[in-house]
């Protein structure tokens, strides 16, 4: 995966021909490998033109060093975009795409996943555990330790007395009770929901022992049926985003104040 930032400098970050190049073969370097099977664009890139990207990672699967590549984090208008940018050009398109998906981050739902399955995009999803919140360590009513592992590193997001925090620990009690119903934990309800969703091609999961790989594992072996999801829908409705995930890419239009307003002396 390619990260935008690995580097120091001005050509050694971002989505550029020079810098995509530089990184590949960095990477084929340190891995001492010829060729890379799946290289993802980790973040989008306003400061170089998406056809410049398209056209690199064509290159490169022509020449061997990488057997396919994907995006990551696109919204779905900038999915769109490359995708009709590669068939305008004929140019290669991406074939995956990585995104946030959980029970309590289902935003994609409105238009990330709709638009991969229309064009065939296979779908990477991450975070199925929300950052913890659905491994069964955080209860509604129990006291948070903010100066400990994730939540120490960003307490706004772990921290019960906001609001937003205290909803999500409320959702997750919810669905640690149909866990419970169902006879399996709460991890493994969490793995096993975006399994459901037709565009999902897998679940990228992290865990830390061999416990929690087994256990997560069995997420992937979890059948939900009809019942099941509607009680899902009814805790955490469809494109709802109760937990944005750590570190997705906000977009230039909601970052820069200058996108969203006329110049003053346009204003009546």
């Amino acid at each position: 995966c390619e990260e935008q930032g690995m580097g120091a400098g001005r050509n050694r970050s971002g989505n550029s021909r020079r810098w995509i190049l530089t990184a590949v073969e960095e990477s084929l370097r340190r891995l001492d490998t010829e060729w890379i099977d799946l290289y993802q664009v980790h973040r989008p890139d306003h400061t170089t033109d998406i056809e410049e990207t398209l056209s690199v990672m064509g290159d490169l699967v022509r020449a061997g060093k990488i057997r396919s590549f994907g995006i990551s984090t696109f919204p779905a208008h900038e999915i769109v975009e490359a995708q009709h940018t590669a068939e305008r050009r004929m140019l290669a398109r991406p074939r995956t795409e990585q995104q946030p998906y959980s029970l309590l981050a289902r935003g994609v739902e409105a238009g990330v996943l709709p638009v991969c399955r229309r064009y065939g995009m296979g779908v990477l999803t991450w975070s199925p555990l929300a950052s913890g919140y659905l491994s069964g360590r955080y209860r509604a009513g129990a006291p948070v330790d903010l100066s400990r592992g994730r939540a120490a590193l960003t307490p706004a997001r772990f921290d019960p007395a906001i609001p937003q925090n205290a909803a999500k620990l409320a959702a997750a009690e919810q669905l640690a009770q149909l866990a419970e119903e169902l006879g399996c934990t709460l991890p493994e309800l969490a793995v096993a929901f975006p399994l459901v969703h037709p565009a999902v091609t897998s679940v990228i999961i992290g865990p830390r022992t061999p416990e929690q790989l087994a256990g997560l594992l069995k997420g992937g072996e979890l059948a939900l049926d009809e019942a099941v999801l509607d009680r899902i829908d009814e805790i955490v409705p469809p494109g709802t985003d109760l937990y944005p995930p750590d570190g997705v890419w906000r977009p230039q239009s909601l970052l820069d104040p200058a996108q969203r307003r006329r110049p003053v002396a346009e204003r009546s």
